[in-house]
């Protein structure tokens, strides 16, 4: 495309009757096309919400109209400034588009994932170069997503995405990747923790469904069938031809720093530093989304019990790491304020960990027009403590909907900024 047919535009001026070309990967954005003439508010909120400050557009196949509100009609000259009633009301919607956008375009991203694990599970088998080649372009797009924010959240996704075959593995790989950036490992390394985070269970289809996921009622026989996925997994992962670097990751994923994990009871000084990593992000989302859900942990007990009881397991420094990436209260938890009332985290930049971005239980608001609240930006609001989903009002608990089901992405910091109803 040349420079006469498509310059730059600021994202704050786009109309509906643009025409817009997105330079991402195909993950990094909610679109079905990166080219396309825009026909919505919703589409402009979306692409506001990708954090960019420009974007390339083509003048001669673009027509567009006057200015528009967010809900894509045009405004009629007011006969008065709007009040500050009116302002408000204004600015709650366009915040709560831009909330909406960035939030749909974390989902779109974390269920674009999962489809593509689930092929690679049906591939690995027959076509293992097919499901390398379809590994690596989740993996390189995700790990360039990130490599390109300088500064990102962790974002906590609705309920219903993904599903149980690919949800952990893709939750291993998203927060894998995340605190592999935190420790400093370089693109290089970060693409072989991908793959070692995504395929680190992929031998569990060798197993019967019952003994697939850890269980206290296993006998000692179906235990040690259930520990064999390991080597099932290195067997696949050896057939797609996965550097030494990922296998490492694969066949060490359950070993412990203290010597008590499985299969060969390695040390910490034994496992290699990505491994390290791989082994407690799969611990973590295995309290958090286990095999029996009512023994599932709040995201805040299970960083807690990873620190009081189970320190000894991982490497300290890579521990350390993970506590201020996920911040005291992982994106997840139900906590109450220091107000008394109550909140869920939806949000965490682990520069701020203290001051996570959090969705309050307000009856004065629906739920579906909640702002989501930065504590940063209010020092008169805190997080008192945190609680367990059992212990909120009917009505609170209808209000936050905690989730069963844990689902992590990451996203610009700061793109969920918004406020809360005053009245």
């Amino acid at each position: 495309m040349s420079d006469l047919q498509a310059q730059f535009i600021d994202v704050d001026d786009l109309r509906i009757g643009h025409y817009v070309h997105i330079e991402l990967g195909w993950m990094a954005h909610p679109f079905p096309l990166n080219s396309f003439k825009l026909q919505s508010a919703d589409q402009i909120a979306a692409i506001r919400a990708l954090g960019v400050a420009r974007i390339r557009y083509s003048p001669e196949k673009s027509d567009p109209g006057p200015a528009a509100d967010e809900t894509g009609e045009t405004p009629q000259p007011p006969l008065s400034p709007p009040s500050p009633k009116e302002r408000e009301r204004q600015k709650r919607r366009a915040l709560l588009g831009e909330q909406n956008a960035s939030l749909r375009a974390c989902e779109r991203q974390y269920s674009q994932a999962s489809r593509t694990y689930r092929q690679v599970l049906e591939q690995a088998a027959a076509q293992p170069a097919k499901a390398y080649a379809q590994s690596q372009a989740l993996i390189d797009d995700v790990k360039g997503q990130l490599l390109d924010l300088e500064e990102s959240s962790i974002r906590l996704l609705s309920e219903q995405i993904g599903d149980r075959a690919s949800l952990h593995s893709v939750n291993v790989l998203v927060l894998s990747l995340l605190l592999g950036k935190a420790c400093g490992v370089g693109a290089a390394g970060l693409r072989e923790l991908g793959f070692g985070a995504l395929l680190h269970d992929i031998g569990k289809q060798e197993l019967p469904n019952r003994l697939r996921w850890d269980g206290e009622q296993f006998s000692g026989a179906e235990k040690k069938l259930h520990q064999e996925h390991v080597a099932h997994s290195v067997a696949l992962g050896k057939k797609m031809a996965l550097s030494d670097a990922a296998l490492l990751c694969v066949a060490q994923h359950h070993e412990a720093a203290n010597g008590s994990g499985y299969p060969m009871r390695l040390t910490n000084e034994q496992m290699s530093p990505l491994a390290r990593i791989v082994a407690l992000t799969n611990l973590y989302d295995n309290l958090c989304n286990p095999g029996n859900p009512a023994t599932a942990l709040t995201p805040h007990e299970a960083l807690s019990t990873i620190f009081t009881q189970m320190k000894t397991r991982f490497d300290e420094k890579t521990m350390g790491v993970f506590i201020r990436l996920m911040g005291v209260y992982p994106p997840g938890s139900v906590v109450q304020l220091t107000d008394d009332r109550y909140a869920m985290v939806v949000s965490v930049n682990s520069s701020r960990p203290l001051k996570p971005r959090i969705i309050v239980h307000d009856p004065q608001v629906l739920k579906e027009e909640a702002l989501v609240v930065d504590l940063e930006q209010r020092a008169d609001l805190g997080v008192r403590r945190s609680i367990k989903p059992v212990q909120l009002p009917r009505q609170v608990m209808d209000y936050l909907s905690p989730r069963q089901h844990i689902c992590y992405f990451f996203e610009r910091a700061g793109s969920l900024s918004g406020g809360e109803h005053r009245p």
